[in-house]
């Protein structure tokens, strides 16, 4: 028997179960039937954050980002394009500290962009500060 995944889908929030050996076959949600994968980091709030947080048997890595901040507009494309080569193995989300400012104060986000790996529901890892691609990429993947 092959194992599976919970995947909690970027689009209606529904989560999957997933086999292991179909996760980068273009896996499809159940509840909304769009893919699961090949979208532009998750856009995270309080109805969504536990969720996708908890849920996901794959990390997360998220963008906790302002419209204002320059840095955190300048490697947002960065952000897309590593979520783009490091999806189906991590999910890459995005949370706007002006519009959730209790999420980010409850992980004493101190300055933008910071970038936080969860696994299992719980924070491994931190990074705060611009990135290029490359660097993202590297980070993420030393951490897992």
């Amino acid at each position: 028997m092959t194992a599976s995944l919970h995947i909690v889908c970027p689009l209606c929030a529904g989560v999957n179960r997933v086999p292991n050996n179909k996760l980068a076959n273009g896996p499809k949600c159940g509840k909304c039937q769009q893919p699961l994968f090949g979208h532009p980091p998750q856009a995270l709030n309080a109805g969504n954050y536990q969720t996708v947080i908890t849920r996901n048997d794959i990390p997360v890595v998220v963008d906790f980002w302002a419209p204002w901040c320059g840095p955190c507009k300048a490697m947002a494309p960065a952000y897309e394009q590593a979520a783009k080569e490091l999806e189906p193995r991590v999910r890459f989300a995005k949370l706007n500290t002006e519009q959730e400012p209790s999420i980010g104060s409850g992980l004493a986000i101190r300055g933008i962009p910071t970038l936080i790996v969860f696994a299992g529901g719980k924070e491994i890892a931190r990074q705060s500060g611009a990135m290029p691609q490359g660097e993202i990429i590297r980070w993420v993947e030393s951490v897992l």
